[in-house]
């Protein structure tokens, strides 16, 4: 296979060219994408934002706590591969709705949770059928041509990133004026309208592949030992998303030792970190010209400086340099997430549900130890050396991509 001179993508094969034929999507069709991403996405983090609210009135105390946010991550690694691999089996409209279906059923079961054992299987069942939200990126990039690939998957995980932001303020938000179990209900309706809105937009997309669901569960294990690309791209972003879950579970801890926040004041910090979601279309449109390994380099400089900048902020009681150090490693991480899907969404046409899989699932897994990163680090050495730890991870990936050789044709 000839590859393209970003040294990664591979040159389009004949059913790659076809999809040039493509006329793309509507921007209401584009945006319908990405807030049903964020929507779907940001179920897993409400939980984990009430975690004190929620185990005190379900009487989950102690270490039996932190079941909440893990159920969830489990659903969601779970989910991530026996339900997006489906994408390369089943027409991938009615894959989605089913997840949005899923997911609205799980959220009202944690609204009306009234023990601690129907609220973690409902937290179980929100992880699994969230991941629909990577069922709908690989679908967008089949419905637009190679060209404006880039453009798309950046748009779309704008709004998916977005979720993941907005999730956590939204939630003390809603929580401080109803109570928490309002913002399941409130998900839950939300999650019945996008099921209704993309039904109707939606197009039909039958794989063609033909392979059983078995086949297709091993094929991932192939798909991974076989594809260099996405073994590297699966492992730098795995470290940058550790590095983004490190910044967003310590930065709470900081705001409140450090600069006495309260819960509101901390959930309108993470809205102004929001603001890196702006990077997505950017490193789309970057993809698209074929700068995809400068704006990989790029990424993860940006990483590294702004956590040791970070690390400053916090000693020097700082809130500027600390909001403005957010947006870029929320922009680094970010703008990485994209590109490398470009690349793994171009390596085979039949199979980016698996692809997708199999990258998504490296990451979450590589990703979540971040969070266990940073109450270490914060408890044991302080802000500066949950900083450090940051930037380590930052300048880790670069040294890892200064070992990817130029393929050749």
């Amino acid at each position: 296979m000839a590859y393209s001179r970003d040294n990664v993508l591979p040159r389009p094969e004949p059913e790659e060219a076809l999809a040039t034929e493509l006329p793309g999507l509507s921007p209401a069709l584009t945006f319908l994408f990405a807030f049903a991403c964020g929507a779907m996405v940001g179920n897993i983090y409400y939980a984990q934002a009430l975690i004190g609210l929620i185990s005190n009135d379900l009487d989950l105390h102690g270490g039996m706590a932190g079941f909440i946010v893990t159920v969830t991550q489990l659903g969601y690694g779970a989910g991530l591969l026996f339900l997006v691999s489906l994408a390369d089996l089943v027409e991938n409209r009615r894959l989605v709705l089913l997840t949005l279906a899923g997911t609205a059923l799980g959220l009202a079961g944690a609204a009306l949770s009234g023990s601690a054992t129907a609220f973690l299987l409902s937290s179980f069942t929100i992880g699994f059928f969230a991941c629909g939200a990577q069922v709908l990126v690989p679908f967008a990039s089949h419905l637009v041509p190679a060209a404006s690939r880039g453009r798309t998957i950046g748009n779309v995980m704008a709004g998916l990133l977005t979720g993941i932001m907005l999730a956590r303020p939204l939630a003390n938000l809603v929580a401080s004026e109803f109570g928490w179990r309002a913002i399941f209900f409130i998900s839950a309706a939300a999650m019945l309208a996008v099921m209704l809105l993309l039904r109707a937009a939606l197009p039909q997309r039958m794989p063609q592949g033909g392979m059983r669901y078995g086949a297709i569960l091993a094929s991932m294990w192939n798909l991974l030992v076989t594809t260099p690309a996405l073994q590297r791209r699966a492992f730098y972003q795995g470290i940058m998303f550790a590095s983004f879950n490190l910044f967003w579970t310590g930065i709470p801890l900081l705001l409140t030792d450090q600069f006495g926040y309260s819960q509101r004041q901390i959930a309108l910090f993470a809205l102004a970190g929001a603001a890196g979601a702006l990077a997505a279309p950017v490193a789309g449109r970057l993809a698209d010209r074929s700068y995809t390994r400068q704006g990989t380099a790029v990424a993860m400089m940006t990483l590294a400086i702004w956590f040791v900048i970070a690390g400053w902020a916090g000693t020097a009681i700082s809130i500027t340099a600390l909001v403005l150090a957010a947006v870029f490693i929320d922009s680094a991480v970010q703008t990485n997430q994209i590109l490398s899907q470009r690349i793994i969404f171009s390596l085979d046409d039949q199979a980016r549900g698996r692809l997708n899989a199999v990258y998504m699932t490296i990451v979450f897994l590589l990703g979540s130890a971040g969070s266990a990163l940073a109450a270490a680090t914060y408890f044991y050495g302080g802000w500066w050396t949950t900083a450090l730890a940051g930037a380590a991870m930052g300048v880790v990936v670069l040294l890892v991509f200064a070992t990817e050789r130029r393929s050749r044709t």
